[in-house]
Order: structure tokens, then C-alpha cells, then sequence
């Protein structure tokens, strides 16, 4: 076994500043609530307290004195576009860890897997934990506050207790949180894409989610982690464990997730194995509904959008991941256009290169242009996806996805006082994906605690998480065979 690299020992916990109650957020130059009025506002100040929005408005400091004994950090904003936090619907954190590798460069999905899995099944808790800091570490300095983790690769030899390891790294860095419980159930002695040594029997994934659940699951208000069902796709599952999963998942009434209709390779592999294309499926074993979401979506028949509509089951769309693989054009505006529930996700890092969520929602933008014309989709649209559609697909648009007094303190701050946003600040907040070179955030602010202060990740070391994970990174290629011959960093 390779030598523990002290995930919990390394450094303490986020080293936080004396505990605030309050935030003012002084000044905006431009707030876009992103509400249903679709209100901006200028000159304006934001309070937070207890975790939610308080007020919203002018001069709020004269309006609300600053009770006895309560402590109230200001932050200036004049020259900062103020939204709320992005929300990620698609990831798989412990991919950073194998981003840009030369061998899939240039290819296309089932053969991208086929390489990786190998690698992947030297996964263990040292890499779950550091990847996770590492992918939540880029999402927060990039303006995303809630994001979906979708792992599902548990190799024989690793613990059975890896989301613990996510989980530890999640409260580390301040991020809010949804964790899948992913699975993989058919391995390729029984027909299906991944090696038998990263797949899980049927009864050992039923209880690890039980576990799972009764550990980490947190229904209340404002939660800071929730827990989704997830197996992994139709090429690695079985239906027995489909249909076993969304039965707990309807039990304790948790949100459910998988990849579907991706690639022309997964329609192929379902008409073989099934007889059936993807979606229907997925209807055949009940995984419709308002509490499930898909990964992707690129290939739908206009019956199959109507039936999503109908049905209010949401699609994550990936399309920098889409573009990357060479997959295709997910139909966007076919969706929007009947009410499909839309969010937006950045995908595995090892298929995106990049866990940049502002940069997502640009490339949905100009992916849609791409396929519909210049006003296929606007600006203010592409963010709402990546908010308030997000915020639904999760089942949390009431409390998180807009600027709106009693929802999350939930925001972020982009600087605008830069020379790459100089001559675009006629609509500040289009600026953000039309212009810029950094997307960057000021501030980042999770449930009325900074994570992200003056554009650095507040109370942990960046550069610890960068030298952990190339360590990682190094040590699973070499054990997979498949280093390079110039060797690991040493920065």
C-alpha cells in the first residue's frame, strides 16, 4: 500500500476569522438578483445574517444599527458585479486528477473510459480527499457556491468509507454540498464497459448508501450537504440495481442522478442490450420525475424533449465537456422551448480539463449560438441556467439561485475594475462572459462565511492542494504504467 499522505493531519481545518453574525456587502456597482422580476440595482447594499439574505437596499447601515454584542464585517463592492452563487449539477472530482493526459487527448468517449479506468482503479481516500479540495477550490474562485459531486468508482481494494474522505475535504473548504453516491454494477465479464475490478456487487452499494444516507443526508433548510443516488450510466449498471436505487432513494425522499443519452456509442450499446434507446429505459424503470436529473442529454428525439417536459425530470448541460469529446450538440433551446428544467455542469474534470464554472456557463452560450443562430440564448439566460435553472434540478430552488431577502447568503463578487473589462461595462453583468480574461471572483460567500477574499481561497492553502495533487496525479499513472518519462513536479 502506497504511503498515507495525512489527508486529515496535513493542515487543520479552514482557519476562519473570529465568528462574524453579520456582512454587509456596501455599495454594489451592479447587483443582478436574477429573481423572477429579473431586477438590477446600482449603488445598493446587501446584509446577511444568520446564514440568508436580510435586507436588500440602500444605505443599509442607517437602516439596521448594528445590535449590541454582534460583530458585522463590511466588504466594499463599488467596483464589483454581485450575483448569487453559481450552482454545478455534473462533476466528478476525482478526475482533476487526470486532466489533460497525452493517451486521450483526441478521443472520444467509450475509449476516454476504457483508458482511464485502469488509472481509476487506484483510487483511495488520500485521492478522493485531495480532489475534492482541488475541483471545490477551483469552483469557489470561480464564482460557483453549490455544487453536485457524482463519484462512482469504488476499486475492490479501496475503503468502503470514500465519500467520508469527500465529506472531510467539503467541510475543510466551505462549499455547499451534494454528494452522489454513485455506482457501478456491471463490469465487462457481464457485457457492460468497465473492468470487473472497479465495479461493486448489487448488496454492498445498497448498504454503503444506506450508510451514506443516515451519515451524511441533511434535509433541513439551508443544508451545507445532501446526498443524491446516483449510478454511474446504462453501459455499467444493471436495471435490478436502477430499480433497487430509486426505490431507497423514494424512501428517504432523496434526489436521484445518472448520465443518459450522451454519445451515438450509449443509444447503440441500449437498442443492443435493451432494446430500447435510452430514455425510454429510464421510463420503463420509473427514473422520471421532478427528483431526477440527467447528465448531458445531447441526444433526444423531439417525443423524448416533449416527455422530459411533461415529466419535469431535469438534464445537466455539459457542453464543454460535449465539445471536448467530440459528442455532439445537446438541443438547448428544443429544451428551453418546452420547459425542460435546464442546469448547467462542468462535468469530470478529466473530460473538461477545467472545474471553471463562469467559463461553463460562456461556453453554453456560445455553444448555443453555434447551433441556433445569435440569439439562440442571451447572457442573463446562460447565468439563470447556471443559478435559478441549477438551483431546481437540485430541488433547492427556493432557497438558493437568486438575491432575494430570507433566501441563502449565497453570493459572489466579480471585479470589474480591470482592463480586460474596460470599454464593456455598458451591461456589467454580459461582461462577465463577453468579455474578461479571468474569471476570476473577488469574493465568494457560502452561507454567510467567506471562502473566497481579495480573489484567494480564505483560510487554506492553494498551493499545498496544487502540490498534493500532482503527487496523487504522479503515483496513479505510475502505478497504472502509465507515467511520463520526465517524472512529478517537485514545486
Amino acid at each position: 500500500m502506497p504511503e498515507p499522505l495525512g489527508r486529515l493531519q496535513a493542515r487543520p481545518g479552514p482557519q476562519r476569522r473570529s465568528f462574524v453574525s453579520e456582512i454587509l456587502i456596501r455599495n454594489a456597482y451592479h447587483v443582478a438578483t436574477l429573481s423572477d422580476s429579473g431586477e438590477r440595482l446600482s449603488g445598493v447594499d446587501i446584509l446577511l445574517r444568520d446564514g440568508r439574505i436580510a435586507a436588500l437596499g440602500p444605505k443599509l447601515e442607517s437602516k439596521h444599527p448594528l445590535p449590541p454584542g454582534v460583530e458585522r464585517e463590511c466588504i466594499g463592492a463599488e467596483r464589483c458585479v454581485v450575483l448569487p452563487g453559481l450552482v454545478n449539477t455534473h462533476h466528478h472530482l476525482f478526475q482533476t486528477l487526470q486532466r489533460n493526459l497525452p493517451a486521450v487527448q483526441d478521443a472520444k468517449l467509450f475509449d476516454w473510459l476504457l483508458h482511464l479506468y485502469d488509472i481509476w482503479s487506484f483510487i483511495d481516500a488520500d485521492v478522493v480527499y485531495w480532489s475534492t479540495l482541488l475541483g471545490c477550490a477551483e469552483l469557489l474562485l470561480t464564482g460557483c457556491t453549490t455544487t453536485s459531486d457524482h463519484h462512482y468508482v469504488f476499486p475492490a481494494d479501496a475503503p468502503a468509507e470514500l465519500l467520508d474522505a469527500q465529506m472531510d475535504a467539503v467541510a475543510r473548504i466551505g462549499i455547499r454540498f451534494h454528494t452522489s453516491r454513485g455506482s457501478m454494477s456491471r463490469g465487462r465479464s457481464g457485457g457492460g464497459l468497465p473492468p470487473d475490478s472497479v465495479v461493486q456487487n448489487e448488496d454492498a452499494i445498497l448498504r454503503d448508501c444506506e450508510r451514506v444516507i443516515a451519515r451524511f443526508h441533511d434535509p433541513s433548510a439551508l443544508a451545507m450537504r445532501r446526498v443524491v443516488l446516483a449510478p454511474c450510466s446504462p453501459f455499467s449498471v444493471t436495471e435490478s440495481l436502477m430499480r433497487d436505487t430509486r426505490s431507497l432513494a423514494r424512501r428517504h425522499a432523496l434526489h436521484c442522478h445518472t448520465h443518459l443519452a450522451e454519445t451515438h456509442d450509449e443509444n447503440a450499446y441500449c437498442l443492443e442490450r435493451y432494446g430500447r434507446r435510452p430514455l425510454q429505459l429510464m421510463q420503463d424503470l420509473e427514473w422520471l420525475g421532478p427528483d431526477v436529473w440527467f447528465a448531458h442529454g445531447v441526444f433526444f428525439a423531439e417525443e423524448e424533449l416533449d416527455l422530459l417536459a411533461q415529466t419535469r425530470t431535469g438534464i445537466a448541460h455539459c457542453p464543454t465537456s460535449n465539445m471536448r469529446l467530440g459528442s455532439g450538440i445537446a438541443p438547448l433551446s428544443a429544451m428551453l422551448a418546452r420547459g425542460v428544467a435546464v442546469g448547467l455542469g462542468v462535468d469530470g474534470s478529466a473530460s473538461n480539463d477545467t472545474s471553471d464554472m463562469l467559463a461553463e456557463v460562456r461556453q453554453a452560450l456560445l455553444l448555443a449560438r453555434v447551433a441556433g443562430g445569435a440569439d439562440a440564448l442571451d447572457a442573463e439566460t446562460a447565468l439563470r441556467l447556471a443559478t435559478r435553472g441549477s438551483a431546481r434540478l437540485l430541488g433547492r430552488a427556493d432557497e438558493i439561485g437568486s438575491l432575494e431577502v430570507g433566501k441563502a447568503a449565497d453570493l459572489v463578487l466579480f471585479p470589474l475594475d480591470r482592463l480586460d473589462f474596460a470599454g464593456a461595462l455598458a451591461d456589467p453583468l454580459a461582461a462577465l462572459l463577453f468579455a474578461g480574461l479571468s474569471h476570476r471572483v473577488h469574493t465568494s460567500i457560502v452561507n454567510g462565511r467567506v471562502v473566497v477574499r481579495d480573489g484567494r481561497l480564505a483560510g487554506i492553502d492553494a498551493a499545498e492542494i496544487g502540490r498534493r495533487a500532482n503527487t496523487l496525479s504522479f503515483r496513479m499513472l505510475r502505478q497504472a504504467g502509465r507515467a511520463p518519462e520526465f517524472g512529478a513536479p517537485d514545486w
